[in-house]
């Protein structure tokens, strides 16, 4: 049994350390990082100062195994044995949070060693916050595999599978496969022309589809083709060596494409898509609210951000929106990165949560006594193998440097990097990979914003890094040399959820800290902030821009004839240029950190044209006027003399006036008169009938 018991000074001899609800674990991995367990404690701001194992993964796995006995939560400063620990839990039946942070490679293998305790503390910090989980979607796979190729390499992979899958094999041509001798694999021939669908429901469009003869003896012979065929299936291996078959092929769940030339991505991806069977929870990456989306407006197109970003085309046009496809969304974010409105969120954290993390790591550093905060935002895979190659191999994170791991770097926007500025962080690195290439012009975009922003505040120097880099040791001098900047003194705020709200609170924040505040900043071209002119020499008021605007930014008044705005609203969609019917109005990019840019500002009013008829007001001077130059004498229906005075009237007194005149269009003629059986006697009377002989008038009547 381990010995809680404490030292004269009151602090723990091995036991582990409540932190926010959570038992604390830590390990100096054999001596091999320093680790003050009493500076530790301070920062934390924990009543016992918590033991520092060195062997807590063998030696003293008593020490893990007793904090698991009442069940409370763990945090345990390791990654390495992460599976170990998991291990020895389930062994135990114990049912613990359990929570790994990585503080070796992170934090402790790095040149500075000494200076790392507030990286430390803010590292454990971070570990322990709650962070809500993303919603799920469930995927089912029966199994069903294409497997797609052109040689033996593909025959070979789909032989392999077929105990474990319900394999069918595609070939694009004979190519050196030999015919098995025994058909434990249906072969067929043809062309994939198309793929849609998503993870356990794949539609395959073939052209020159062909089946395999049974008669193929030393090498496949195909039938003739007979056409194209379509077929389903859940999981697709792409051997061929072409043209992806589906946009984004890295994104796309269920689509493994691999180099047929290369035995071991081959072998590594029959590993692993042989165990694709069953349910699968997927996360859903992003929230969608269309109430705000800019997309379009009565057919007209305005903002295609996510459209164009989308590297899986899990985003398709959808009247006057756009919808999202969850389950074949990859992940990256990059729609949300650069959505102007904010409708589409990222949830995999959300934004909010991301700058609670990001304030926990400043706050606890700064506290610790940490300066020059830097931070570096990572993915979890590529950008921590990068982490461990540095702490491994050079000079590992400087101690200033605090790293962040998110799922896709290219999911944070401008609103996250200043509000990670606002929050004191001097500069920010993102990590990503030369793979990612072709992804990056939407962060390309937020980058270059949220440095435009922090030169027009007077904030010195590049502020956000792009790291791009595959070679450690260019990313190790990037990162160890960057220039020394002013500081920022951050100041603590509660990250709203919205994304226009977020950008401004933080974007205020470093306004305030600038050497000289600002009122009006100017914006690069594309910048989702800015306000609108009207040309009021064009416009003709009939606010076919407040009907288009999609976030409220522009307004109409009920009582007068008014183009009213509200600039922090607006996103720059331009939907209000491609309405206007008098291209009178045009875009200018910037930020007003003024009040005004909160409230109704009147961009163009005119007086009200009175009906020239009773007087009262139906419209504005220049649409009346325009629309009389525009039909005066030019429509039929106008071409007499006075009748271009019907567009000056107003609706009731225009219908009165046509009723008047003789060319009344709904005139319908003179109605006949009624007639009654008087006059039938009338008639009679007058000579003007003659009734048979015999018979009475009401006979005659009766008759006729």
């Amino acid at each position: 049994m381990a010995d809680n018991s404490k030292h004269d000074d009151g602090t723990s001899k091995n036991g582990p350390v409540m932190m926010r609800d959570r038992r604390l674990l830590l390990c100096d991995c054999e001596g091999s990082m320093p680790i003050d367990g009493a500076r530790l404690a301070k920062a934390l701001d924990v009543e016992t100062t918590p033991h520092i194992h060195s062997h807590l993964c063998r030696v003293e796995v008593e020490n893990y195994t007793a904090g698991l006995a009442d069940g409370a939560p763990l945090l345990v400063g390791c990654t390495q044995e992460a599976p170990l620990f998991r291990e020895l839990a389930d062994d135990a039946g114990a049912q613990n949070d359990l929570l790994f942070v990585n503080l070796r490679e992170r934090a402790g293998w790095c040149s500075q060693p000494s200076r790392t305790t507030p990286k430390l503390a803010a590292l454990l910090a971070e570990a322990a916050l709650d962070i809500r989980p993303a919603g799920t979607i469930t995927l089912n796979s029966q199994g069903v595999c294409l497997v797609y190729g052109s040689d033996q390499v593909a025959l070979d992979a789909a032989r392999k599978l077929a105990s474990r899958l319900n394999v069918t094999l595609l070939l694009t041509g004979a190519g050196d496969a030999l015919p098995p001798s025994i058909a434990d694999v249906p072969v067929h021939g043809g062309t994939i022309s198309q793929v849609s669908g998503h993870f356990g429901a794949f539609e395959v469009s073939v052209a020159n589809y062909t089946a395999l003869t049974p008669s193929s003896r030393q090498e496949l012979v195909f039938s003739e083709a007979s056409g194209s065929a379509q077929s389903g299936c859940d999981l697709i291996l792409d051997l061929s060596g072409g043209a992806p078959l589906v946009p984004g092929p890295d994104h796309r769940d269920g689509y493994f494409r691999v180099d047929p030339g290369s035995p071991s991505a081959v072998a590594e991806v029959l590993f692993e898509i042989s165990d694709m069977v069953g349910e699968f929870e997927k996360p859903i990456y992003v929230r969608h609210d269309p109430a705000i989306c800019a997309h379009a407006r009565n057919g007209k197109t305005g903002c295609t951000r996510c459209l164009d970003l989308c590297p899986a085309a899990a985003i398709a046009p959808a009247g006057d929106v756009v919808e999202f496809d969850p389950a074949i969304c990859g992940g990256c974010g990059a729609c949300a990165a650069a959505c102007p409105s904010g409708a589409v969120s990222y949830d995999y954290p959300r934004r909010d949560e991301i700058v609670r993390r990001i304030q926990t790591l400043t706050t606890v550093y700064g506290g610790a006594g940490g300066k020059r905060a830097h931070l570096l935002i990572h993915d979890e895979r590529r950008g921590s193998e990068m982490i461990s190659a540095l702490a491994r191999y050079g000079r590992g994170l400087p101690a200033n440097l605090l790293p962040l791991s998110v799922n896709q770097v290219t999911s944070i926007g401008h609103e996250v990097l200043t509000a990670a500025l606002a929050s004191g962080i001097e500069q920010i690195f993102l990590l990503t990979h030369p793979e990612q290439s072709g992804e990056l012009s939407g962060l390309e975009a937020e980058v270059t914003l949220a440095n435009a922003f922090m030169a027009a505040l007077g904030h010195d120097g590049q502020r956000v890094h792009l790291l791009n880099e595959q070679d450690p040791d260019t990313v190790e001098t990037l990162i160890h040399d960057a220039a020394k900047l002013t500081g920022l003194k951050g100041a603590p705020f509660t990250a709203p959820a919205g994304k226009r709200e977020l950008s401004r609170l933080a974007l205020l924040e470093l306004n305030r800290q600038s050497p000289e505040a600002r009122e009006i900043v100017p914006l690069p071209e594309g910048a989702p902030y800015g306000r609108i002119h009207i040309d009021a020499g064009k416009c003709t008021m009939c606010l076919a821009c407040v009907s288009s605007c999609p976030a409220g930014a522009l307004q109409d008044n009920p009582t007068a004839p008014q183009v009213r705005f509200i600039e922090q609203a607006c996103v720059q969609c331009g939907l209000c240029r491609t309405t206007c019917p008098e291209n009178a109005v045009k875009l200018e990019p910037r930020y007003n950190f003024t009040n005004d840019a909160l409230s109704a500002v009147v961009l163009n009013e005119e007086e009200p044209y009175p009906c020239i008829r009773c007087g009262a007001p139906f419209g504005t001077r220049s649409m009346v006027e325009r629309v009389v130059e525009k039909l005066a004498g030019k429509h039929w229906m106008f071409q007499q003399e006075g009748s271009a005075d019907l567009i000056r009237m107003c609706d009731d007194c225009r219908v009165i006036a046509q009723a008047e005149t003789t060319g009344d269009p709904f005139a319908a003629g003179t109605r006949p008169a009624v007639r009654t059986t008087q006059d039938y006697f009338d008639e009679i009377d007058a000579g003007k009938a003659d009734p048979a002989a015999g018979l009475s008038a009401e006979d005659f009547l009766k008759k006729k």
